[in-house]
């Protein structure tokens, strides 16, 4: 399967749940598959959006 395939398929099963991704993670789908990002790029996005911050007082 080709990278652009790939993440094809990973977009049609997100929105099989009725999810739709965000246009800054379109941005950078499309800059995988152009290779101006690698997915490591992609990965350190999703963490920075994503990643929960620990609670102060843990």
């Amino acid at each position: 399967m080709k990278n652009a395939e790939a993440w094809d398929y990973a977009i049609g099963m997100i929105k099989v749940d009725g999810l739709e991704p965000t246009e800054d993670f379109k941005k950078y789908i499309e800059k995988e598959k152009s290779g101006e990002a690698t997915m490591e790029d992609v990965k350190r996005f999703l963490d920075k959006k994503y990643k929960m911050k620990e609670p102060v007082n843990a």
